[in-house]
């Protein structure tokens, strides 16, 4: 009958080692998802940033563009209005 019981107290042991196995290790592949999609979610938005900053870099040298040719244009007009009063005087 002993050895009965030692059979039984072993199988008890590893049916509670197998349980608390499961118990913990449910959440903890959980919780190893949620950081992995979290780490892709990061890269993702750190590459899209990139991009953003690019497009906002190109978008301020085409306004820095345009508001040199804007300078050229209020100059020559400046210069020809001078031109025009001065020949009225």
């Amino acid at each position: 009958m002993e050895g009965d019981m030692g059979k039984y107290e072993v199988a008890a042991v590893v049916v509670a080692l197998i349980t608390t196995a499961i118990t913990i290790g449910a959440p903890v592949i959980k919780l190893n998802t949620a950081i992995t999609r979290l780490i892709c979610k990061l890269d993702k938005l750190g590459d899209d940033f990139s991009n953003l900053e690019t497009r906002n870099h190109e978008s301020h040298r085409r306004i820095w563009e345009h508001n040199e040719e804007q300078d050229e244009k209020l100059a020559d007009h400046e210069t020809r209005l001078k031109i025009i009063e001065s020949g009225k005087e």
